[in-house]
């Protein structure tokens, strides 16, 4: 019987579900049909393969081809299958002989010479195969990202050499990550910020829990300059937080230089809510799922449309963002921290000779954001201007040497190992039932506290950030139990609930 049965697998999300590449030579007159819900770039694979058959010094079969790619419901896009559909006409027309054809998943794009080509997705697929033991068969360009997962694989450069190495004619290298020179280590560090004390305290504080920081400032106060220096008292990211981050990267097409590096993603005012998200007739990877196990940076936070903003407060609740189609759902992963940076009116400027803005335009600018969406920030401070002379006796060197960023992270690593040995996750990420067990209060400073909430007009939700953000102070300074000075510096970083109720 002409027929054949090779494992492919396509992309939904993060995901790569199993797809069945099913040839079958009939008689009738020479035709070739795929079926099973090609998209476009699937049903161009026809032309791509016979040219690639022929030139590659094997027979284009004169029948009635039909190529099923099961299950029917399942969308396929991409020329991920070129590599399987070519071998299955092969193996139907009996110019290959491979009897443990079931053994292998083969992805690329071939050339109209034959030779392979790379594709998008390839990390989850290896990651699916391994579970499945099976061995790979990728290109070159693929060999890195498939030598990531740990996956059994092996590089070919054509289907000329895929051909004799499934029939043991030939042996194929396996899949090696690239060998790069190491990576010249960041020439940011706190260090080159002048001033800004407080700043950079709670930037500590918000590497320590991972919490959500809004900078407020005029312009020219180093916001950007401090968020960007952010990164640098990050710990590297582990291997199966590495895996995930490389997943969502690998299926969106893009390279990063070290994986092992948390992601750093600084969008545009201008971006769309699909950019931010993630979406398009062919769902993609937006920034929040990009910047997965990393940071968001956004700057001029309050030029960005509010509906965008406002897309963006489940995913930091949920750490992951569903985009229903209707064709299909996916899901990506969306476990980001957000830090974002703004000026505190039109203008730049609240106060003094500089400011040109009037009450009421300062509340229909800061109304640009919405209440919920601020109240996802746990953290947020005035970044003011440098006090006169500062600037001239840094120029002279007449102030002490300042921190860098390898003292501080010593600091944000150790009080990151106390709270993985405590509760195995990081202060932000408590539930309210693990707030009330590890952020426990004496009754006087719940008193304290409660009333403070309570003349602030700040939600329940604020009510457990202060107590996470408080809980990191104490691991911060090494301290088993939350104590009113670390609810105190918590209640002073709440600068735009000031701000707004300022005006009011």
């Amino acid at each position: 019987m002409a027929l054949s049965r090779l494992v492919c697998r396509s992309i939904s999300g993060v995901d790569a579900p199993e797809v069945e590449v099913e040839v079958h030579l009939g008689t009738g007159l020479p035709a070739f049909s795929l079926v099973g819900l090609p998209e476009t770039s699937v049903k161009e694979a026809k032309d791509r393969v016979r040219s690639a058959i022929l030139n590659s010094n094997y027979k284009f079969p004169s029948k009635r081809i039909t190529v099923n790619l099961a299950p029917a419901n399942l969308p396929k896009e991409g020329g991920r299958f070129d590599l399987a559909i070519a071998l299955g006409i092969l193996i139907a027309s009996d110019q290959l002989k491979c009897s443990e054809i079931l053994q292998f998943e083969c992805y690329g794009e071939l050339s109209l010479s034959g030779e392979l080509r790379h594709v998008d997705g390839i990390i989850p697929c290896a990651l699916a195969a391994k579970e499945q033991q099976r061995q790979v068969i990728v290109c070159h360009d693929n060999a890195h990202e498939c030598a990531l997962t740990g996956a059994n694989g092996v590089v070919a450069n054509s289907l000329i050499d895929v051909c004799a190495y499934l029939q043991q004619q030939l042996t194929l290298p396996p899949a090696e990550q690239d060998v790069t020179p190491p990576i010249a280590p960041s020439s940011l560090d706190f260090s080159d910020v002048i001033g800004q004390e407080q700043a950079k305290r709670v930037l500590e504080v918000a590497a320590v829990g991972s919490h959500n920081l809004l900078l407020i400032g005029p312009p020219g106060t180093g916001k950007s300059m401090l968020a960007e220096r952010f990164m640098t008292l990050l710990p590297n990211l582990e291997e199966h937080q590495a895996l995930q981050t490389a997943a969502v990267y690998s299926v969106s097409g893009k390279q990063r230089d070290d994986w092992f590096i948390p992601p750093f993603r600084a969008p545009h005012h201008s971006a769309s809510a699909v950019a931010l998200v993630g979406g398009g007739g062919k769902p993609k990877p937006g920034e929040i799922s990009l910047s997965h196990h990393g940071v968001l940076f956004l700057d001029e936070l309050a030029e960005f449309p509010r509906q965008v903003l406002d897309s963006l407060r489940q995913p930091m609740e949920n750490h992951h963002v569903t985009i229903s189609r209707a064709a299909n759902q996916v899901t990506f992963p969306a476990h980001f921290q957000l830090i974002a940076a703004m000026n505190p009116s039109p203008c730049g400027h609240i106060s003094g000779n500089l400011r040109r803005s009037t009450p009421d335009q300062i509340l229909r600018y800061l109304g640009r954001l919405s209440g919920p969406f601020l109240d996802r920030f746990a953290l947020a401070i005035m970044v003011p201007l440098l006090p006169k002379g500062l600037l001239a006796e840094s120029q002279l060197g007449t102030k002490n040497k300042l921190e860098t960023s390898a003292e501080i992270k010593v600091r944000v690593l150790a009080a990151r190992h106390i709270q993985l040995t405590r509760q195995g996750k990081l202060n932000h990420y408590l539930s309210s039932q693990e707030v009330n067990q590890f952020c426990v209060l004496s009754k006087e400073d719940a008193i304290f506290l409660e009333q403070a909430i309570d003349k602030m007009g700040l939600s329940i939700r604020a009510w457990h950030s202060l107590l996470k953000v408080a809980r990191s102070i104490a691991d911060l300074q090494q301290q088993a139990e939350i104590s009113k000075s670390h609810l105190c510096e918590a209640l002073n970083y709440r600068a735009m609930d000031r701000l707004l109720s300022s005006f009011n």
